[in-house]
């Protein structure tokens, strides 16, 4: 094999590597920056909170398109739509600022059905870490009561993903009840 061969072939295996990667640096949004904290207001607890329902949409939603695949993902993406609607009185109580929706900037698309799964499982794990985190603090009763809500909902969306990623959903494969 000549030089230059070798050196196409590491580039080329340096890019399928690289391309494995499953998420978008997300550091500074949703949960991956709550995660990277102890301690929070209510208003970034609320931004983070909308931001990581933002992103599940997204992301959610280009896996969609990308595999032409409905559930859980169709089901989990109107939960996450219903998530937003507990969120927004809160900002209204907290007069909060409702933040715009930038999701689609860290949202990456998976090499395949499998690694969406997988996608969908680790963000949820990461959704509920925040959640935990989120309900250490000293919260007020309307607060704590949505961020209980949203993490059992994020419990559930786990459940569902990861049976489809063990393939263990009775057969359904993309059709998991979230």
């Amino acid at each position: 094999m000549t030089k230059s061969l070798r050196w196409i072939s590491v580039l080329i295996l340096i890019i399928a590597m690289l391309s494995q990667v499953s998420f978008a640096d997300e550091s500074g949004y949703g949960s991956s920056a709550a995660l990277e904290q102890e301690n929070f207001t209510i208003e970034e607890m609320l931004e983070y909170a909308l931001e990581d329902e933002y992103h599940a949409m997204s992301e959610y939603q280009a896996i969609m398109d990308e595999f032409d695949i409905g559930r859980p993902f169709s089901n989990i993406i109107k939960a996450e739509e219903r998530h937003i609607e507990w969120l927004i009185p809160l900002f209204e109580d907290y007069n909060v600022d409702f933040i715009s929706n930038v999701s689609a900037e860290y949202v990456v698309i998976p090499q395949s059905i499998q690694d969406a799964f997988e996608i969908g499982v680790q963000a949820e794990i990461n959704n509920i870490s925040m959640y935990d985190k989120f309900l250490k603090q000293d919260l007020p009763s309307d607060v704590k009561d949505i961020f209980e809500r949203l993490k059992s909902a994020s419990e559930n969306h786990l459940k569902a993903f990861e049976r489809n990623s063990s393939g263990n959903d009775g057969g359904r494969r993309g059709q998991g009840r979230f």
